[in-house]
């Protein structure tokens, strides 16, 4: 079986989307106390995927590497991503909590066949551009570490250097690193979340990948709503309750009704489509979902107008009330608002029913919001196993080959 070990796992979306992918984790590292309760109570509850975790509630700068044998299959992991975030302080390298330094360190350690590395779309920005060619240089060379007294800025322009020179690439470990700015709702997930991932290969095994295709997309979502009409059938809506077309999209829906094909790729999934069986969390019926408990206080104001059931939801984001949780909320088909409860929530990142999260709701959003979609994680996961599975037999087969020489 693949091995692989998580850094930063929090509640565990990115990790239970590499154990679904057929990994299986020598450890996972958290040092949030109430994220590490989450992972525990599942274990406790039996839940089948976490339950031999080996978890280590901890500052992964504290972990024993040494306990971890190299060239394992995988390194995983999202570094805290407030450094970066649209809603953080944008500090970047001047942030405490900017973690990719460590992550470097844990891949010189391990020289994993492969690693798997998210973050926020902030990381993007023109204003973090060198830092993120800084860190992507870092992975792709992480045997070149930075020298006593050596500004990153420094360090940065030797990696420059020694990558045009061509010096770096006789060095002995080196990554092929492909990062990808990804949009969830792309991939089946029932809420607009954009990510970088960052996935590198060992550069001596040869691995020809490439990021996923995605599967599903808007056109799809709007042929399926308002040329097919498919979606409102769907989900038994009556002519008369379905909402009329946004003037933004009637001239992309005119055209996909002229077109002879609907669109190749699914309908993105919307929060009616995620929510379709839960019932009002007021209601009698909810009791029979772990987490599905009213939580009273949204309402509308500039900048949080929250999110439509007929279309993907806006991004979960860490927090409750206010800023920026006051956009973990729906709008219902009357027009009024109301918080997502923690299992819609859950839901919406595609963690399965019969996990639990730790703590008040407010707690439990903001290890939500810090989440991998479940479906997202395993989908990225299995692209990878795939490629070191097809390295694995080209290897097995030169082995072959040469005994039989």
């Amino acid at each position: 079986m693949l091995k692989s070990v998580e850094m930063f796992a929090g509640a565990g979306g990115l990790a239970m989307g590499v154990s679904l992918a057929g990994f299986e984790s020598l450890a996972v590292v958290e040092r949030d106390r109430w994220a590490c309760d989450t992972i525990r109570e599942n274990q406790n509850n039996g839940y089948p995927l976490v339950n031999g975790w080996p978890l280590w509630a901890g500052d992964v700068r504290e972990f024993n590497w040494a306990s971890i044998p190299e060239d394992i299959d995988l390194v995983a992991g999202g570094p805290p991503c407030q450094p970066f975030s649209m809603g953080g302080r944008h500090k970047a390298f001047g942030d405490e909590r900017d973690m990719f330094p460590v992550t470097v360190d844990v891949v010189r350690r391990l020289k994993p066949k492969a690693f798997i590395i998210e973050n926020v779309k902030g990381l993007t920005r023109s204003s973090f551009s060198n830092y993120y060619q800084y860190i992507l240089l870092q992975l792709e060379f992480p045997e070149v570490a930075r020298r006593d007294g050596e500004t990153w800025a420094e360090h940065l322009k030797r990696l420059q250097e020694e990558k045009t020179s061509g010096a770096l690439h006789s060095c002995g470990l080196t990554y092929n690193v492909v990062p990808t700015l990804v949009n969830a709702a792309d991939y089946g997930i029932p809420q607009k979340r954009e990510r970088v991932f960052i996935v590198g290969f060992r550069s001596d095994l040869g691995a020809e990948w490439s990021f996923p295709v995605a599967t599903h997309s808007f056109d799809a979502l709007l042929h399926s709503q308002w040329v097919s009409g498919e979606y409102w059938q769907h989900h038994n809506v009556a002519k008369k309750k379905i909402p009329a077309i946004h003037s933004r999209h009637e001239n992309r829906v005119r055209k996909l009704a002229a077109e002879l094909l609907p669109p190749q790729e699914k309908p993105w999934r919307t929060v009616r489509d995620a929510l379709v069986d839960l019932p009002d969390p007021r209601d009698e019926g909810a009791k029979h979902f772990r987490n599905h408990f009213f939580q009273d206080g949204a309402r509308v104001y500039t900048g949080h107008t929250g999110s439509p059931l007929d279309l993907p939801s806006k991004t979960l984001k860490a927090g409750a009330h206010g800023v920026p949780g006051g956009e973990n909320m729906m709008v219902k088909e009357d027009g009024s608002v109301r918080y997502f409860t923690v299992r819609e929530s859950a839901r919406l990142q595609t963690f399965p029913d019969g996990y639990t999260f730790h703590g008040a709701w407010g707690e439990a959003m903001r290890q939500l919001g810090n989440a991998v979609p479940v479906a997202l994680g395993r989908m990225v996961a299995s692209s990878v196993a795939e490629q070191l599975a097809i390295i694995q037999l080209r290897q097995l087969k030169r082995q072959s080959n040469r005994k039989m020489a």
